[in-house]
């Protein structure tokens, strides 16, 4: 990923904060969006989905980062919400 997209991802999952953790995964940018393209790219890279939007997002589409995305946007001692990524938490807990 780019430093321009780690920067968008980092926006997305709420970071930094001091807690030092994600509470969310979202970023809505539909076309003409200063930022789509980039989101764009993190989509056919593998590290973002996009979703169609909804009325609550003016149609616009909610993009949001995959696993490996998240990963990728975290720095030293960050981490990821429980919520957001359970699956992701779950596989990784007890490797060391």
């Amino acid at each position: 990923m780019t430093k321009e997209q780690i920067a968008l991802g980092r926006h997305a999952l709420g970071l930094p904060n001091r807690r030092h953790k994600s509470y969310r995964n979202h970023f809505v940018a539909g076309e003409g969006h200063e930022d789509y393209a980039e989101w764009m790219e993190m989509v056919k890279d593998g590290n973002a989905v996009r979703s169609n939007g909804s009325p609550i997002t003016g149609n616009d589409p909610v993009f949001r980062l995959t696993n490996l995305g998240a990963l990728e946007c975290l720095m030293p001692r960050e981490m990821l919400s429980e919520e957001d990524f359970a699956i992701l938490i779950q596989k990784t807990k007890g490797k060391k």
